[in-house]
């Protein structure tokens, strides 16, 4: 199993902004194969912002890096960039293999 996480840094006072274009949008998951399930997990504040992280589990690092490399994924990120005022600093990508 692979879980595949983005932090996500959000300008203080634009949380329920980032909420929302989250829920509106279309992640084109549902039928990429090895994928299993989405989380949009809050954390904690800071002075500047609070903290965001997307988390999603897929069966292999390989069902993931063949979802990265889809039109499914091409579609799901087209307007990624639409809502730039909401970010502070670009996303930072994690990801993990299960070990038990």
């Amino acid at each position: 199993m692979f879980i595949a996480m983005n932090r996500f840094k959000i300008a203080r006072g634009r949380e329920d902004d980032f909420v929302s274009v989250w829920k509106s949008r279309e992640s084109y998951l549902d039928g990429v194969p090895g994928f299993k399930s989405f989380n949009l997990l809050r954390g904690p504040e800071h002075e500047e912002f609070t903290l965001f992280a997307s988390h999603s589990i897929w069966e292999s690092s390989e069902a993931f890096d063949n979802w990265t490399h889809s039109e499914a994924f091409r579609k799901a990120h087209a307007s990624a960039g639409g809502a730039r005022d909401l970010y502070l600093g670009h996303p930072q990508f994690e990801g993990f293999e299960v070990v038990l």
